[in-house]
């Protein structure tokens, strides 16, 4: 879709095209903890994965790793693509294409920061942000309500994982 709009500098036409905006959502995971979840402090309300938009100039990584700090407190490593999710519909408020990470803990959030994947458990997650809570969640017991098309995605991630040797058995 095209519009146009008056150009700031001569006045002329300018075509305008209304893309969908584009963010990032992380699905942060500790064996047998769970997974991190976020209440929204904000419009749409309900639990949802720590994301949020990329900013300009800023890679859809950088912008995971920024969205995971000011969310929850927590320095991740990304650990994997889930997917790529646009449905028009997902966000009610516009049109947004979410890149979708696989992450886990790496530090913060009270225990500090890590050079390495931390080994055993770490502090829970800190709401912050856009986050009114945070705490972790096992898969099968999901809060509600959900935001968005979080329980899809969190559903596609499981999936992935069923069919995978690596995680053969591991608890989710």
């Amino acid at each position: 879709m095209e519009h146009r709009v008056p150009c700031p500098h001569c006045g002329g036409s300018v075509v305008m095209y209304r893309n969908p905006a584009p963010t990032v959502d992380i699905l942060i995971h500790e064996p047998g903890r769970g997974i991190v979840l976020i209440r929204r402090r904000n419009e749409p309300p309900g639990w949802a994965l720590p994301g949020g938009f990329i900013d300009y100039g800023e890679s859809a990584e950088a912008a995971a790793l920024r969205e995971a700090r000011e969310e929850t407190g927590l320095d991740v490593e990304l650990t994997g693509l889930v997917g790529v999710y646009s449905e028009p519909g997902r966000d009610p408020r516009h049109h947004t294409l979410s890149v979708v990470y696989a992450a886990r803990v790496r530090g913060g959030a009270n225990g500090g920061a890590a050079a390495a994947p931390v080994a055993g458990p770490v502090a829970g997650p800190v709401a912050g942000d856009d986050a009114a809570d945070a705490g972790f969640f096992a898969p099968d017991d999901l809060p509600h309500p959900m935001a968005f098309d979080h329980a899809k995605i969190i559903a596609d991630w499981l999936r992935g994982r069923a069919s995978c040797p690596e995680h053969a058995g591991e608890e989710a």
